[in-house]
């Protein structure tokens, strides 16, 4: 706790002060542009990753950056993508997978973490990834997915939660009006480099290739 104690102190004498006109502004709403899906490790800084200010993002996180398909059960991921999308009225969602999730590697092999069950329970919304890696690679029903195969399941699970929040009402009526635009990320913790591909693609491009033209307009 010194580290947290030390940074809140610096940050009321020092960050709050120089940016005291921001938060006043703040104290009265919020207009994020980007709903922001990541995943809770603790490596994944979302505004630092972006250069965005409080105020930019309106943030998620959770285990795996899981969106579970659209149900009439109420979670904290449905009704705080309904209320980005309908009432904030982002027009960007990034849902953010990173290199060495922990998530993943647990939906691997979930008899690791059958003494929690929440935990399994939960990466149960990974289960078409998981899938889609093993008929991909030939790897029989009655054998785990190896770790060798981390990297593309990580790929595919941020694939298959870009195609689950598109059932989700909200988010599936401003697609249809082009009023939101849905982006897959893999952010590399070890490289600092970002791969990307939008909601119609099935293969990540590099950053600078997949907003060549947003890049070109920033020169």
């Amino acid at each position: 706790m010194d580290k947290i104690v030390k940074g809140v102190l610096n940050f009321r004498k020092n960050v709050y002060p120089q940016n005291k006109d921001l938060f006043g502004t703040l104290a009265t709403g919020q207009s994020p542009d980007v709903l922001f899906v990541t995943c809770s490790d603790s490596r994944i800084d979302p505004n630092l990753m972006t250069g965005s200010a409080p105020g930019d993002l309106f943030i998620c996180r959770n285990a795996g950056n899981i969106v579970p398909p659209h149900s009439n059960e109420t979670g904290g991921m449905t009704a705080s993508i309904e209320y980005a999308v309908a009432v904030l009225g982002v027009r960007h969602i990034i849902i953010c997978g990173h290199t060495d999730c922990g998530a993943v590697t647990g939906a691997l092999d979930v008899d690791n973490i059958k003494g929690l069950p929440h935990v399994k329970e939960w990466l149960g919304h990974c289960r078409s990834a998981i899938e889609i890696v093993r008929e991909r690679n030939g790897i029989p029903s009655d054998q785990c997915v190896g770790h060798e195969h981390l990297n593309e399941a990580i790929e595919e699970n941020v694939l298959q939660q870009v195609q689950h929040i598109r059932t989700h009402p909200a988010v599936a009526a401003r697609l249809a009006t082009g009023k939101v635009h849905l982006h897959g990320w893999i952010y590399n913790i070890e490289s600092g480099d970002i791969r990307c591909c939008d909601h119609n693609e099935r293969t990540f491009n590099d950053f600078d290739v997949q907003y060549e033209d947003v890049i070109k307009g920033l020169e």
